[in-house]
């Protein structure tokens, strides 16, 4: 056991399990619940929901391995994270955290998505987007498993194993919540807050023991077909779009705003190449010569609301996802939506 792990009262050490460097669950991380709760006894901490990319670090053998929640490896689009793991006194461990592009104190998606996808050293210096690690959980430490412990545990042992400086950031944590907490959040500029149970063990999937707690509704949807675009505007009018639900994709309405020229452009040629002459979608679309795509692409949209027909209501395009497999995006559902849930959709 190493030296950290020796600190540790012997009623925790208890849940220590020996681990085996390139066995965690780096594609299959904790996931939140989306969550209308304001009300939190003692015993839950609150985080600042960060508005990136998950990613989870292995570093054994002396080697960096960045992760994306698919367990696709990112080591080349983010080079100076690799580096900053690499250069850490501690040389075993494996972290999970977010990786974000800050603007004015905010965290910038769409400045992200500039960097998302790069793998040459010359596109990434180009982009001229920094990225910042905020890590905020420990999955294995000095040889040992540490999911079974406590979270206010392992971030005990997370704040102590690594050294914090840019571009590597340690995720504080609030020991008081609730609506207030979230107003304030809000107020910043914040996406929301991550309730989690302070005695939580790490257990791959999504779990009531983390819960989103989002100031507006944001999540990912499949890019199913698209409008040809009108007027003077290049590239497609709207996205169609839409999410699994027991095996069929549920159209969800269209997004048409949120886009540069350049993004219109670039993924006009992305759809063109994923051209469908069938419909993806259970129900009928009611646009004018829809163009259809092979339902692959992973759009993050932002919305007021679900409609009671289960239409998106002032959606906004964000930005495209390469973190999450398409048919793994389905609706979320936290109770939060201002015109009602349709019966069955729940």
């Amino acid at each position: 056991m190493g030296a950290l792990l020796a600190t540790l009262p012997a009623g925790q050490a208890r849940f220590l399990r020996e681990a085996r460097p390139g066995q965690e669950p780096a594609a299959d991380p904790m996931l939140a619940t989306l969550s209308d709760r304001r009300d939190f006894p003692a015993g839950w901490l609150f985080e600042r929901k960060l508005d990136g990319v998950r990613v989870l670090a292995v570093r054994a053998g002396g080697a960096v391995t960045l992760l994306s929640r698919t367990g696709r490896r990112l080591n080349a689009t983010y080079p100076e994270l690799v580096a900053a793991l690499e250069a850490q006194e501690c040389a075993d461990f494996t972290v999970d955290g977010e990786v974000v592009a800050l603007w004015r104190g905010r965290t910038d998606f769409a400045r992200l998505q500039r960097r998302m996808g790069l793998t040459r050293a010359r596109d990434v210096e180009a982009s001229g987007v920094a990225v910042t690690y905020y890590v905020f959980d420990l999955l294995r430490l000095e040889g040992a498993d540490t999911r079974g412990l406590a979270l206010r545990t392992r971030k005990s042992l997370l704040r102590r194993a690594l050294t914090y400086r840019a571009p590597l950031r340690l995720t504080t944590h609030r020991n008081e919540g609730g609506e207030r907490a979230l107003a304030d959040a809000c107020a910043r500029g914040w996406e929301g807050l991550i309730a989690k149970r302070a005695d939580s063990r790490y257990r791959a999937g999504r779990s009531p023991d983390w819960l989103k707690l989002k100031c507006s509704l944001t999540q990912e949807f499949v890019i199913g077909g698209f409008t040809e675009p009108g007027g003077a505007r290049a590239g497609f009018g709207a996205l169609l779009l839409g999410h699994w639900e027991d095996g069929r994709l549920r159209y969800a309405g269209k997004v048409g705003t949120g886009f540069d020229h350049r993004t219109l452009v670039a993924l006009r040629a992305l759809l063109d190449e994923l051209a469908v002459a069938a419909a993806p979608f259970a129900e009928r679309v009611g646009e004018p010569r829809p163009r259809w795509v092979e339902p692959v692409l992973v759009a993050q949209v932002a919305f007021t609301e679900w409609t009671r027909d289960g239409l998106l209501r002032h959606p906004r395009f964000l930005g495209l996802r390469d973190d999450k497999a398409a048919r793994d995006v389905v609706r979320e559902d936290g109770g939060v939506s201002g015109a009602g849930t349709p019966a069955g959709r729940r």
